[in-house]
């Protein structure tokens, strides 16, 4: 019992001691300066990442922004890093152009940035998988290639479902796992000195539902389940994101990395295979997008002042 409690409540032994709070806060002031040049960017992840998503945040970003990526199916970060983790969909989700293996492609210090994103359930991650010990391996690995690399953590989201309320965990799990039980703890080495940076997809999602929802729904969004894609049975899938889900994180993913308000970008995009992607509408668009630049410029751990 004692040696369970020491663990903390999440059950985990041998993580790092989180930096502390006013440490970590510091870290993030002032703001970096904007990145002007088109960006070359590295997405590692899973599923709610997808091969879609990347490509709208390309044509958003406009000529000159490039990316690959390496996914699996709900992997988590520790299978992107050890040779010996199975990475499960590994042959299926990186089957594309722009695929480019994940430890090549950081050690190469060929990218501006380097996005990565936990496997979700967010607790199980942390609990059994060591989150924190591997985002800072993969930021590291990226710092020693070229120090000017800015790192990015892209807060995801839990099941629709979730006991514990959707939107309730959404408000709790920003502050209670991905910051103390994964950047804090990532943060704390010696040769940490830099922040990473979050992508708030997650607090995004929370406050269009709330506003879309407060109005009855607006345009083809009635409700949180319209973000959300239907399985080959027309069931709901409760985790990954359809079209105007996809364009919600791409617009998020766009003002964080270029630090520039995506209030005016199009909405009219294709998906990765050049296929028309579900336009929102102008309505939408507009509400998605303000409500992207209010989110993530009430976030200190953006970097978007």
């Amino acid at each position: 019992m004692m040696l369970l409690a020491a663990c903390g409540t999440l059950g985990r032994c041998g993580t790092a001691k989180p930096l502390d709070r006013a440490a970590f806060d510091a870290l993030y002031t002032p703001a970096p300066a904007p990145l002007e040049q088109p960006l070359r960017a590295y997405h590692l992840g899973h599923s709610l990442v997808g091969r879609d998503m990347p490509a709208m945040l390309a044509q958003l970003a406009g000529d000159g922004h490039s990316y690959e990526s390496q996914l699996g199916w709900g992997s988590p970060l520790k299978a992107h890093w050890e040779p010996d983790e199975p990475i499960n969909g590994f042959d299926v989700e990186n089957d594309h152009p722009r695929y480019r293996d994940a430890r090549e492609a950081v050690a190469s210090g060929d990218y501006d940035a380097l996005i990565l994103t936990e496997m979700v359930e967010i607790r199980d991650a942390i609990k059994y998988f060591d989150s924190a010990s591997y985002v800072q391996k993969w930021a590291d690995a990226a710092w020693s290639a070229d120090p000017d690399t800015r790192v990015f953590l892209y807060e995801s989201w839990h099941e629709l479902d979730d006991p514990e309320g959707w939107l309730e965990r959404l408000d709790l799990d920003l502050t209670r796992y991905w910051e103390d039980e994964i950047l804090r703890p990532a943060l704390s080495g010696e040769n940490t000195k830099r922040p990473i940076y979050v992508i708030p997809a997650g607090q995004v999602f929370a406050t269009l539902v709330r506003a879309v929802e407060d109005r009855g729904g607006v345009g083809p969004i009635g409700g949180r389940e319209d973000l959300f894609a239907l399985r080959d049975d027309g069931t709901r899938d409760n985790i990954h994101f359809n079209d105007l889900g996809a364009y919600l994180v791409a617009l998020t993913h766009y003002a964080v990395l270029y630090q520039r308000t995506p209030v005016g970008l199009p909405h009219s995009l294709t998906r990765a295979d050049g296929t028309p992607a579900t336009d929102p509408g102008a309505e939408v668009a507009s509400l998605m997008q303000e409500v992207v630049w209010n989110v993530v410029t009430s976030y200190p751990k953006t970097g978007v002042q």
